[in-house]
């Protein structure tokens, strides 16, 4: 079964403004790094995401990464408003921002390389009046009733680039992490493969099996090459 998701239709997600969800990164089974996703809601209403990636221990001395994203949504149906993200990735450092003008159906975007003081800018189409970035659209994949063997068409943005994302809704599974073992669905999200990034890779996500849809585990497989990344959750803070 296959469904158009969009996230005007979708029910506010099952979250609470001041969620932060902290997560450790582990690549080939070495300990990477750690991420964090927090959700704050403004006096205005609208929500906003921040995210932030780091490398640690021996992966950060082969490649240092320190990514900071933000983004800004709409309170009642996490449609975007503007993405901007701070990157240090290796001997790379660049700022893109994204702002969502849907009156006009564009996108506009901004990419600065930090090291050469050279910027690239431009528009994109937006493909109606509502789309998700790629971490609001986590947000509202787990405000859906989700079954095994559903298909999700969720149209998603990079800031650069928009697409209807398939999302599959694979199976039942329990996940073991630090925080105990958790009855969950796993999902894979089709945002590899030049849908929206070019990279060669597979996600998943596994959400837990009842209301709250709890994003415990995310995995994105690449070639052998590279290898695996995996991200287990292992702390949950709220915030008034």
């Amino acid at each position: 079964m296959c469904v158009l998701a969009s996230a005007l239709a979708a029910a506010p997600p099952p979250t609470v403004p001041g969620e932060s969800l902290y997560y450790g990164v582990e690549w080939r089974f070495v300990y990477a790094g750690n991420a964090s996703v927090t959700l704050r809601r403004s006096p205005d209403h609208t929500e906003s995401i921040a995210v932030h990636v780091q490398s640690a221990g021996l992966v950060s001395r082969l490649f240092t990464l320190d990514d900071n994203y933000n983004s800004q949504l709409t309170g009642d149906t996490f449609c975007a408003h503007s993405i901007e993200l701070d990157a240090t990735e290796g001997r790379r450092r660049h700022r893109e921002t994204a702002t969502f003008q849907y009156d006009r159906g564009k996108v506009a975007w901004s990419d600065q390389d930090l090291v050469k003081n050279a910027v690239r800018s431009g528009e994109a189409d937006l493909p109606g009046t509502c789309v998700s970035d790629v971490v609001g659209g986590l947000y509202v994949l787990r405000a859906m009733q989700l079954q095994p063997g559903q298909t999700v068409q969720l149209p998603t943005s990079n800031g650069h680039k928009t697409a209807n994302v398939r999302i599959e809704v694979q199976d039942r599974e329990d996940v073991t992490t630090k925080l105990g073992t958790f009855h969950t669905i796993r999902c894979e999200a089709g945002i590899f493969n030049g849908v929206l990034y070019k990279r060669n890779a597979h996600m998943s996500v596994w959400l837990t099996d009842d209301a709250r849809h709890l994003p415990v585990q995310f995995r994105v497989r690449m070639p052998f090459v590279i290898g695996t990344i995996t991200l287990q959750l292992e702390k949950e803070q709220h915030v008034d």
